[in-house]
């Protein structure tokens, strides 16, 4: 396994959230260790990138992605 950050995950890419920090809002919004996280899309020009999280798509803007780290499996 490798961690990384949720920032660096690419479309279609899953990993497991290991750590969140900063902001208390991003484990009120399903970013919690243990929590299925897949890398949706993002928009052009905003800054912002959707993921589903414990069943719910959110989106988050760069500046939080990198702060909540995960696991994605070595293929």
């Amino acid at each position: 396994m490798t961690t990384k950050t949720l920032l660096s995950l690419k479309k279609g890419e899953c990993g497991t959230v290991a750590s969140v920090s900063g902001h208390r809002r991003l484990m009120d919004m399903g970013c919690i260790p243990g929590a299925r996280v897949t890398m949706l899309g993002e928009a052009p020009f905003s800054g912002m990138r959707a993921y589903r999280i414990c069943g719910a798509v959110i989106a988050l803007r760069e500046s939080d992605a990198k702060n909540v780290h995960i696991l994605v499996e070595n293929r």
